[in-house]
């Protein structure tokens, strides 16, 4: 059973910065497609960002295009979320999951939760005003 394990969350300031890695135990992320998705508090969870297998192909939610960033290291089987010019509206529990390529398009990915197979059990982002 693949593992995902999130990291890197955080108490910040508004304004501030972080970066999240999700680290794959046990299997290799070569062949994964991987989302960030986040829950807050009595809210429907969410899909943040997506990267394909390749790298080659990211999307974003609206509402943090152009201050997140999902990147990912494959030789460290490591994606990552770096976060800037935080809001408190971001604080929320951050997840990574993942999906083997062959159940998705070719060297794409997409935001829709029910498509990813396995979780990570989430690390916390508060961002205080």
């Amino acid at each position: 059973q693949p593992q995902l394990v999130e990291s890197g969350g955080a108490l910040v300031q508004s304004g501030g910065s972080l970066r999240l890695s999700c680290a794959a135990v046990g299997f290799t992320l070569d062949y994964y497609v991987i989302g960030w998705f986040r829950q807050a508090p009595g809210k429907e969870r969410e899909g943040v960002s997506c990267i394909s297998s390749s790298g080659g192909y990211t999307d974003y939610a609206g509402s943090v295009e152009g201050r997140f960033t999902i990147s990912r290291d494959n030789a460290k089987d490591t994606v990552y979320l770096q976060m800037n010019s935080l809001k408190p509206e971001v604080t929320a529990t951050y997840y990574c999951a993942a999906v083997h390529e062959e159940s998705t398009v070719q060297d794409m990915c997409v935001r829709t939760l029910l498509l990813y197979a396995y979780w990570g059990q989430g690390t916390q982002v508060t961002v205080s005003s």
